[in-house]
Protein backbone atom coordinates (compact mmCIF):
# COMPACT_ATOMS: atom_id res chain seq x y z
CA UNK A 1 0.00 0.00 0.00
CA UNK A 2 1.42 3.35 -1.00
CA UNK A 3 1.13 5.94 1.75
CA UNK A 4 1.86 9.65 1.24
CA UNK A 5 1.55 12.66 3.46
CA UNK A 6 -1.60 13.71 1.61
CA UNK A 7 -3.18 10.30 2.33
CA UNK A 8 -2.14 10.34 5.96
CA UNK A 9 -3.89 13.63 6.59
CA UNK A 10 -6.61 13.31 3.99
CA UNK A 11 -9.80 15.00 5.14
CA UNK A 12 -12.98 13.00 4.88
CA UNK A 13 -15.83 14.66 3.03
CA UNK A 14 -18.60 12.31 4.15
CA UNK A 15 -18.11 11.73 7.85
CA UNK A 16 -16.75 14.46 10.08
CA UNK A 17 -16.01 14.13 13.79
CA UNK A 18 -18.58 16.24 15.67
CA UNK A 19 -16.22 16.57 18.61
CA UNK A 20 -12.98 15.13 19.89
CA UNK A 21 -13.38 12.35 22.45
CA UNK A 22 -11.85 13.50 25.71
CA UNK A 23 -9.39 11.48 27.78
CA UNK A 24 -9.78 11.07 31.50
CA UNK A 25 -7.11 12.90 33.47
CA UNK A 26 -5.52 9.58 34.50
CA UNK A 27 -5.51 8.33 30.91
CA UNK A 28 -3.91 11.58 29.76
CA UNK A 29 -1.22 11.42 32.45
CA UNK A 30 -0.33 7.85 31.46
CA UNK A 31 -0.19 8.63 27.74
CA UNK A 32 1.93 11.72 28.36
CA UNK A 33 4.45 10.01 30.63
CA UNK A 34 4.68 6.39 29.40
CA UNK A 35 6.92 6.96 26.34
CA UNK A 36 9.32 8.94 28.55
CA UNK A 37 9.44 6.18 31.14
CA UNK A 38 10.16 3.50 28.52
CA UNK A 39 12.78 5.65 26.76
CA UNK A 40 14.57 6.34 30.04
CA UNK A 41 14.58 2.66 31.00
CA UNK A 42 16.29 1.68 27.75
CA UNK A 43 18.73 4.58 28.13
CA UNK A 44 19.67 3.47 31.66
CA UNK A 45 20.15 -0.13 30.51
CA UNK A 46 22.10 0.71 27.35
CA UNK A 47 24.32 3.57 28.54
CA UNK A 48 26.76 1.49 30.68
CA UNK A 49 27.08 -1.01 27.83
CA UNK A 50 27.86 1.73 25.30
CA UNK A 51 30.40 3.28 27.68
CA UNK A 52 32.12 -0.08 28.16
CA UNK A 53 32.61 -0.22 24.37
CA UNK A 54 34.03 3.29 24.28
CA UNK A 55 30.95 5.23 23.19
CA UNK A 56 29.32 8.16 25.01
CA UNK A 57 26.05 7.77 26.88
CA UNK A 58 24.50 10.31 24.47
CA UNK A 59 24.60 7.62 21.79
CA UNK A 60 22.69 5.23 24.05
CA UNK A 61 20.05 7.90 24.58
CA UNK A 62 19.70 8.43 20.82
CA UNK A 63 19.29 4.66 20.45
CA UNK A 64 16.44 4.80 22.99
CA UNK A 65 14.81 7.65 21.07
CA UNK A 66 15.10 5.77 17.76
CA UNK A 67 13.86 2.40 19.04
CA UNK A 68 11.41 3.39 21.79
CA UNK A 69 10.26 7.01 21.78
CA UNK A 70 9.61 7.51 18.07
CA UNK A 71 8.07 4.05 17.37
CA UNK A 72 5.86 4.29 20.47
CA UNK A 73 4.45 7.72 19.68
CA UNK A 74 4.06 7.25 15.92
CA UNK A 75 2.89 3.66 16.35
CA UNK A 76 0.22 4.72 18.83
CA UNK A 77 -1.03 7.45 16.49
CA UNK A 78 -1.23 5.14 13.48
CA UNK A 79 -2.92 2.48 15.63
CA UNK A 80 -5.58 5.04 16.55
CA UNK A 81 -5.85 6.01 12.89
CA UNK A 82 -6.30 2.39 11.87
CA UNK A 83 -9.09 1.95 14.42
CA UNK A 84 -10.85 5.14 13.43
CA UNK A 85 -10.34 5.22 9.67
CA UNK A 86 -9.64 1.57 8.81
CA UNK A 87 -6.44 2.77 7.14
CA UNK A 88 -3.08 4.30 7.98
CA UNK A 89 -4.59 7.76 8.11
CA UNK A 90 -4.26 10.28 10.93
CA UNK A 91 -7.40 12.14 9.90
CA UNK A 92 -9.36 12.92 13.05
CA UNK A 93 -6.49 11.57 15.18
CA UNK A 94 -3.93 14.35 14.82
CA UNK A 95 -5.84 17.62 14.90
CA UNK A 96 -5.09 21.32 15.43
CA UNK A 97 -4.11 21.84 11.78
CA UNK A 98 -5.97 25.08 11.15
CA UNK A 99 -4.37 27.36 8.52
CA UNK A 100 -2.47 30.42 9.65
CA UNK A 101 -1.03 33.39 7.70
CA UNK A 102 2.71 33.30 7.00
CA UNK A 103 3.25 36.55 8.89
CA UNK A 104 1.80 34.97 12.03
CA UNK A 105 4.16 32.00 11.69
CA UNK A 106 7.08 34.42 11.47
CA UNK A 107 5.87 36.60 14.34
CA UNK A 108 4.97 33.83 16.77
CA UNK A 109 7.87 31.51 15.90
CA UNK A 110 10.55 34.21 16.17
CA UNK A 111 9.13 35.63 19.42
CA UNK A 112 8.70 32.24 21.07
CA UNK A 113 12.14 31.03 19.96
CA UNK A 114 13.79 34.10 21.48
CA UNK A 115 11.82 33.58 24.68
CA UNK A 116 12.49 29.84 25.03
CA UNK A 117 16.21 30.22 24.27
CA UNK A 118 16.46 33.07 26.77
CA UNK A 119 14.97 30.80 29.45
CA UNK A 120 17.02 27.70 28.62
CA UNK A 121 20.35 29.37 27.79
CA UNK A 122 20.45 32.53 29.92
CA UNK A 123 18.12 32.11 32.89
CA UNK A 124 17.95 28.40 33.68
CA UNK A 125 21.49 26.88 33.52
CA UNK A 126 22.47 28.09 37.00
CA UNK A 127 19.18 26.80 38.39
CA UNK A 128 19.73 23.44 36.68
CA UNK A 129 23.25 23.18 38.09
CA UNK A 130 21.94 23.94 41.58
CA UNK A 131 19.24 21.28 41.21
CA UNK A 132 21.84 18.73 40.09
CA UNK A 133 24.08 19.51 43.06
CA UNK A 134 21.20 19.52 45.57
CA UNK A 135 18.78 16.84 44.42
CA UNK A 136 20.42 14.79 41.66
CA UNK A 137 24.02 14.49 42.92
CA UNK A 138 23.50 10.75 43.25
CA UNK A 139 23.07 10.25 39.50
CA UNK A 140 26.11 8.77 37.71
CA UNK A 141 28.11 11.16 35.53
CA UNK A 142 27.03 9.40 32.34
CA UNK A 143 23.39 10.24 33.10
CA UNK A 144 24.20 13.92 32.57
CA UNK A 145 25.35 13.15 29.01
CA UNK A 146 27.94 15.94 29.15
CA UNK A 147 31.24 14.09 28.79
CA UNK A 148 33.69 15.07 26.03
CA UNK A 149 36.32 12.46 26.95
CA UNK A 150 36.00 10.63 23.66
CA UNK A 151 37.67 10.85 20.29
CA UNK A 152 36.67 13.71 18.07
CA UNK A 153 35.30 11.33 15.43
CA UNK A 154 33.11 9.55 18.01
CA UNK A 155 31.73 12.84 19.29
CA UNK A 156 31.11 14.07 15.73
CA UNK A 157 29.24 10.89 14.85
CA UNK A 158 27.10 11.24 17.97
CA UNK A 159 26.22 14.89 17.39
CA UNK A 160 25.43 14.34 13.70
CA UNK A 161 23.05 11.50 14.60
CA UNK A 162 21.60 13.80 17.25
CA UNK A 163 21.13 16.55 14.68
CA UNK A 164 18.98 14.24 12.55
CA UNK A 165 17.12 12.49 15.38
CA UNK A 166 16.76 15.23 18.01
CA UNK A 167 16.80 18.05 15.49
CA UNK A 168 14.09 16.80 13.16
CA UNK A 169 12.52 13.38 13.62
CA UNK A 170 11.87 13.41 17.37
CA UNK A 171 10.48 16.97 17.68
CA UNK A 172 8.10 16.48 14.73
CA UNK A 173 6.94 13.18 16.24
CA UNK A 174 6.48 14.77 19.66
CA UNK A 175 4.43 17.64 18.26
CA UNK A 176 2.14 15.19 16.44
CA UNK A 177 1.74 13.18 19.65
CA UNK A 178 1.66 15.81 22.41
CA UNK A 179 0.11 18.82 20.68
CA UNK A 180 -1.74 17.22 17.78
CA UNK A 181 -3.20 14.24 19.66
CA UNK A 182 -3.03 14.63 23.44
CA UNK A 183 -3.67 18.36 23.82
CA UNK A 184 -7.03 18.39 21.96
CA UNK A 185 -8.22 15.49 24.13
CA UNK A 186 -8.00 17.58 27.29
CA UNK A 187 -9.56 20.66 25.65
CA UNK A 188 -12.43 20.55 28.15
CA UNK A 189 -10.04 22.16 30.61
CA UNK A 190 -10.01 25.21 28.30
CA UNK A 191 -7.12 27.57 29.05
CA UNK A 192 -5.71 25.05 31.54
CA UNK A 193 -5.30 22.45 28.77
CA UNK A 194 -1.96 23.84 27.44
CA UNK A 195 -0.76 24.22 31.04
CA UNK A 196 -1.48 20.56 31.82
CA UNK A 197 -0.01 19.50 28.49
CA UNK A 198 3.19 21.51 29.02
CA UNK A 199 3.71 20.28 32.58
CA UNK A 200 3.18 16.63 31.63
CA UNK A 201 5.32 16.96 28.50
CA UNK A 202 8.11 18.41 30.65
CA UNK A 203 7.77 15.67 33.28
CA UNK A 204 8.02 13.06 30.53
CA UNK A 205 11.71 14.00 30.15
CA UNK A 206 12.76 11.56 32.89
CA UNK A 207 16.23 11.31 31.35
CA UNK A 208 16.98 14.89 32.47
CA UNK A 209 14.88 15.61 35.59
CA UNK A 210 16.87 18.74 36.49
CA UNK A 211 15.57 20.35 33.27
CA UNK A 212 11.87 19.75 33.92
CA UNK A 213 11.15 23.14 35.50
CA UNK A 214 13.01 24.95 32.72
CA UNK A 215 11.07 23.00 30.11
CA UNK A 216 7.76 23.98 31.70
CA UNK A 217 8.73 27.65 31.63
CA UNK A 218 10.03 27.50 28.05
CA UNK A 219 7.32 25.26 26.56
CA UNK A 220 4.19 26.80 28.06
CA UNK A 221 3.88 29.88 25.80
CA UNK A 222 4.33 27.78 22.64
CA UNK A 223 1.77 25.22 23.81
CA UNK A 224 -0.65 28.03 24.59
CA UNK A 225 -0.27 29.56 21.11
CA UNK A 226 -0.69 26.14 19.45
CA UNK A 227 -3.88 25.64 21.49
CA UNK A 228 -5.11 29.17 20.78
CA UNK A 229 -4.43 29.08 17.02
CA UNK A 230 -5.24 25.34 16.69
CA UNK A 231 -2.05 24.91 14.67
CA UNK A 232 0.55 22.22 15.47
CA UNK A 233 2.83 23.31 12.64
CA UNK A 234 3.83 26.36 14.62
CA UNK A 235 4.89 24.07 17.47
CA UNK A 236 6.88 21.95 15.03
CA UNK A 237 8.75 24.98 13.69
CA UNK A 238 9.69 26.17 17.18
CA UNK A 239 10.63 22.68 18.37
CA UNK A 240 12.69 21.78 15.30
CA UNK A 241 14.54 25.10 15.09
CA UNK A 242 15.26 25.14 18.83
CA UNK A 243 16.61 21.58 18.89
CA UNK A 244 18.55 22.07 15.66
CA UNK A 245 20.25 25.21 16.95
CA UNK A 246 21.31 23.31 20.07
CA UNK A 247 22.78 20.49 17.96
CA UNK A 248 24.62 22.97 15.72
CA UNK A 249 26.16 24.68 18.76
CA UNK A 250 27.38 21.30 20.05
CA UNK A 251 28.73 20.47 16.58
CA UNK A 252 30.70 23.72 16.44
CA UNK A 253 32.11 23.10 19.92
CA UNK A 254 33.31 19.63 18.91
CA UNK A 255 34.83 20.93 15.66
CA UNK A 256 36.89 23.36 17.76
CA UNK A 257 38.26 20.58 19.94
CA UNK A 258 41.96 19.78 19.38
Amino acid sequence: MEIGISNIFKKKSIVKEPHIRQHSLLQSVILHLLPGVLTTILFVIAAPIFISFGYPSNLAFLLAVIFILIPFELGFLFYQGKKRNASLSLDGVVTYREPMPIKQYVLFASTLLVYSNFILIVVYPLIAQRLIETFFFWLPDWFLMASTEYSKSTLLTTVIIGLVVNGFIAPITEEFYFRGYLLPRISRFKIWAPVINSVLHSLYHFWMPWQMLGLVLSLLPAAFVVWWKRNIYLGMIIHVVGNTLGSIVRLLMILNLP
